[in-house]
């Protein structure tokens, strides 16, 4: 789980470990954790272990290739919305483009890509992976400190109907609910 204290993971999918190294050697200083997987079955598995705030895919690997790896991605319902940016060895074929994008991908790039542009597009996805997590955790503290107002809004009508009541009361009766309603809007008062 990542936390406002831990960066956001970047998901790195290439079949060849000197491309994943070279991924790193780029992302390397930028507030992202990376995560390599050497193939779209062990991408699918990482996936299931962690969240990730954008997914780096070679389209052309062995056995399942970048697009089947993103179909299946974008099927989950957890990985859904990962955005994924599809990098490929290929000519400048917009046939394959047009492949990535119906599979999923938000960009996609073709080797040798110009490493700066890469950082520049990582950063804007982590920043507004960032600022989702950041308004979920705001609309989370919205959501409990709703129920929480309801709670003191439910004490606060407890401590009247217990006052009234003890309007119309005497004695010992109506002090005892007058005790109630003190100690519900005392307890209320406490929560903030």
């Amino acid at each position: 789980m990542t936390g406002p204290d831990r960066p956001a993971k970047v998901l790195l999918v290439d079949d060849r470990r000197d491309n994943l190294l070279a991924l790193e050697a780029i992302l390397q200083g930028l507030p992202v954790q990376t995560v390599g997987a050497d193939s779209g079955e062990d991408a699918l598995k990482r996936l299931l272990v962690d969240d990730f705030a954008l997914i780096l895919l070679d389209a052309q690997m062995p056995t399942m290739d970048g697009f089947e790896t993103a179909r299946h991605i974008k099927r989950r319902e957890k990985t859904r919305h990962v955005p994924i940016i599809f990098l490929t060895a290929a000519d400048r074929d917009s046939h394959l483009a047009l492949r990535g994008y119906a599979a999923g991908a938000v960009d996609y790039l073709t080797k040798p890509f110009d490493p700066w542009v890469l950082r520049a597009k990582v950063s804007v996805f982590v920043e507004l992976w960032t600022m989702t997590q950041q308004l979920a955790a705001q609309s989370e503290l919205v959501r409990v400190r709703e129920a929480e107002l309801r709670a003191a809004g439910l004490a606060v009508d407890e401590a009247t109907a217990l006052l009234k009541g003890a309007l119309a009361a005497d004695g010992e009766l109506g002090r005892e609910q007058v005790e109630k309603a003190m100690a519900a809007l005392a307890k209320t008062r406490a929560r903030f």
